[in-house]
């Protein structure tokens, strides 16, 4: 039987080429000189440290802008609280979300059920699995999920026969 995986993934190595990218920039910027402004990476948590709220903002946005030119979808992205640190310094976590949400995999079988299609899901683990029995169904299957699922990135792989 047919089938696909909806899947969110991000590559993390891209992630960290992009956090260089960051820390380069802010090193040679005039408006950074003297600044302990940086980006660091634990995993798929992205801590922005600067010095003050203004300059966390600038930071965040060179981040999302080296991100987007190497393909990183940034809706993957859940930015928190900004944090005093000492003094005047503050610190933001941005976290990385990967896989699928068991809320928006629920909304993703809902959404294929509600369309009539002649097809199935199942959650599997942070996937979700479509399967039907025509390729043709599959096809209109993925071109509904991409109109309407916009918040998050969504990719679709393993497309068997």
């Amino acid at each position: 039987m047919p089938s696909f995986d909806i899947v969110s993934e991000v590559d993390k190595q891209e992630i960290r080429n992009a956090i260089d990218q960051v820390n380069k920039e802010v090193g040679t910027r005039f408006d950074f000189k003297g600044s302990d402004a940086r980006v660091e990476q634990t995993d798929y948590v992205l801590t922005i440290y600067a010095d003050d709220e203004f300059k966390l903002g600038q930071v965040l946005d060179i981040l999302m802008a080296k991100l987007t030119k190497r393909n990183v979808d940034v809706r993957c992205l859940d930015k928190g609280q900004v944090e005093k640190v000492s003094g005047n310094k503050v610190k933001q976590q941005v976290t990385v979300k990967t896989g699928v949400e068991s809320d928006l995999a629920k909304k993703i079988i809902r959404l294929v059920k509600d369309s009539k299609l002649k097809v199935q899901g199942s959650i599997q683990g942070e996937a979700v699995r479509i399967s039907g029995a025509k390729r043709d169904t599959l096809q209109e299957a993925i071109q509904l999920v991409k109109k309407s699922i916009t918040e998050f990135p969504l990719q679709f792989q393993n497309f068997r026969e």
